[in-house]
């Protein structure tokens, strides 16, 4: 892999944890968790690079996995009820 390749896939992932963190800040202002669905519109579709196709294939319902149009997303841990990337892309080196 390039340095400018890993560069960009490393930028990729710290745009997705930054989202994961708006999306942490939203539901503490709210002092209540808000469905998956309305984070995904409150905050995730605003940041204008969801694949909303993909998403609403494959993010589940309840909403868990959020597909962004790079190979990176954001996925929803009940247990811990946070949002943490994951890739589901191919990484071309």
């Amino acid at each position: 892999m390039t340095e400018t390749a890993q560069v960009r896939y490393i930028d990729m992932v710290d745009e997705a944890w930054k989202i994961a963190e708006q999306a942490q800040a939203y539901t503490q202002t709210l002092g209540q968790e808000p469905s998956t669905l309305e984070v995904y519109e409150k905050v995730f579709l605003p940041t204008g690079i969801v694949d909303a196709d993909k998403t609403a294939k494959e993010g589940g319902s309840p909403l868990l996995k959020v597909f962004f149009n790079n190979p990176y997303g954001l996925q929803y841990r009940p247990d811990h009820k946070n949002w943490i990337p994951f890739r589901h892309g191919e990484l071309k080196l």
